[in-house]
Order: C-alpha cells, then structure tokens, then sequence
C-alpha cells in the first residue's frame, strides 16, 4: 500500500498538574527533513525525538510542536537573594552618589540575570518530559501515519486510472501497428504502379518490398511497446504493494522508484511518437504522454 507525505497527528495528556501536548504535521518534499520545536527547558530531547520520527517515516518534511504546561508549585523559580541583594546596594550606592533617590522596580530586579534560578528538580521534570513527549509522539505518528495511508489509498486509486489509461491506448497501438505497414504498402504499390504507368514501365516487385521493408524498419516500435508493457507491469506491482523495492515491505518508500518509472515511461513514449506518422497512432501517444505527465504530478505525493 503507498502512502501520501501528508499528514497530521496529534496527542495530549495530563500527569498531575501538568499538561503535555504534541503535534506531527508533514508535507510533501524529495528528502526527510525536520523542524522540531521544543520548549527551551527540553531542548535536549531533540535528537531523540528525530530519530523516534526517521523510524516512523521515511519521506516528508516533518514539523514537531510540543508544549508543556506546569500549574504545580514546583514550576516556580526560586529567587536567589543574594544576588538580588547585589543588585539593590548597587543601586542605593548609584542614587548615594546621584544625590537623590532611584524608584526600585521590583519585577525589573527579577528580570536581571541571575536573580531567578531553577528549582533544583530540572533532571527530575526533563525526565517526566522525555517519558511523556515519546509516548505522545508515538500516539501522535500512529494519527500520522494512518492519514497517510488513507491519502495513499485514494492516489493509488487515481494512480491506477491513469495506468489503465495508458495500457488501454497501447493495446490500440499494438492492434494498429500492423495495419499501419499495410496501409504504406498499398499506398506506395498504388503510386508506383500509377507512376510506372505513366511511363510504360512495369515496377519491379523487389523494389517495392525494399520500400516497404525500410519504411516498416524505421515505424519499427515494437521495442517501445515491449518496455512500456513492462513498465506499466512493475507500476501495477507497486501500487498494489505487491513490489519488493530494494529490500523493502509493507510500507517502505516507493515515491522515487515511481517517479523514475514514470520518466522511464515518457521516454518510450516520446521515441514512439517521433517514430510514427500514423494520425490514430499519434492521436493515442498523446493520451499515453497526458496520462504520464498526470502520473508524474501525483507521485510527487508519494512517500
């Protein structure tokens, strides 16, 4: 089963006075790249939280938005007085020699560096982050990774379409190709046979069959067909799931092997068409290349 590159997940949960929230976002992009963004305090458990993410997803650009709330007491900083008794002789000696009196704001004072100080309990609180934040990204990837498969569910579905589309106009260019070869030979045997009579001459048959054996050489397409069929045979594969990509099961990336498929299809496509000058062979080359050029926007979703 393929899966899309866009998803979101989310997941919340409250241990004692303190709330923890995370969410996944993810959207298309040719590589795995994250934007993780922590709390300052957790800013440490970044690393880990990209590696848990590259073991869930393979492809996509990844945002990660935790949050945490804390209504205990022990969230409160404690205020270091000595240093904010630094701060306040400081400024009685600045107003001492100022002559006059300075205003003392005291939440100015808290805001100067190192008044405020942690608690004590950062190892303790770092540990509760870590052990809630994995266990919300995992409930939150899981949200994640089935919106992917739902999204993928319904590309494959469109995927399938224009795959049929292009193995049906193919079929019309196979029936159609032999056809093809008569048409040139009773045309050029007609205007041979009119010129020759113009002349009083009888046409020699070699001659004619060297006409059409070059003409039949140089329309040749069955190579293209040939490798289009097989292309279109390794597309069904992978939609379906069915596909061993370079080791990989249920689930692994198959967006860029799809993209290359696709390319690969093109280009049998293009050489078909510069080979023929048949109208209803051309007319179903083109339908073959739309039905591509469709294929190769939508695997740009695929993980």
């Amino acid at each position: 089963m393929i899966r899309s590159m866009t998803g979101y997940g989310e997941a919340s949960s409250h241990v004692g006075d303190v709330h923890y929230f995370l969410e996944v976002r993810s959207l298309n992009s040719k590589y795995f790249k994250t934007l993780i963004r922590m709390p300052d305090e957790f800013q440490g458990l970044e690393a880990e939280i990209e590696s848990r993410l590259r073991a869930r997803v393979a492809r996509g650009s990844i945002t990660v938005k935790a949050a945490c709330t804390d209504a205990s007491a022990r969230a409160a900083r404690t205020i270091n007085h000595g240093a904010l008794d630094a701060y306040v002789d400081q400024l009685r000696q600045a107003a001492a020699i100022a002559s006059g009196d300075i205003a003392i704001d005291l939440s100015a004072l808290i805001a100067l560096p190192g008044v405020l100080q942690d608690s004590g309990n950062e190892e303790e609180r770092l540990a509760q982050a870590r052990q809630n934040f994995l266990t919300l990204l995992d409930r939150a990837c899981e949200g994640l990774v089935e919106m992917r498969k739902a999204e993928g569910r319904a590309l494959s579905a469109d995927l399938a379409h224009h795959r049929d589309v292009i193995a049906d106009r193919l079929t019309t260019i196979l029936d159609r190709s032999p056809a093809v070869i008569r048409d040139f030979e009773a045309r050029l045997k007609q205007r041979i046979e009119q010129l020759f009579d113009d002349a009083g001459m009888r046409p020699e048959a070699a001659d004619l069959m060297r006409e059409v054996a070059g003409y039949a050489e140089k329309t040749d397409i069955a190579e293209e067909t040939n490798r289009l069929q097989g292309h279109i045979e390794q597309f069904t594969l992978l939609i379906e799931g069915r596909a061993d990509v370079g080791g990989a099961g249920e689930g692994k990336p198959i967006g860029r092997t799809l993209d290359f498929l696709a390319q690969e299809m093109l280009r049998e496509a293009n050489t078909m068409a510069s080979k023929s000058s048949d109208v209803e062979l051309s007319r179903a080359i083109v339908e073959i290349k739309g039905a591509i050029d469709r294929i190769k926007e939508q695997v740009q979703n695929v993980e």
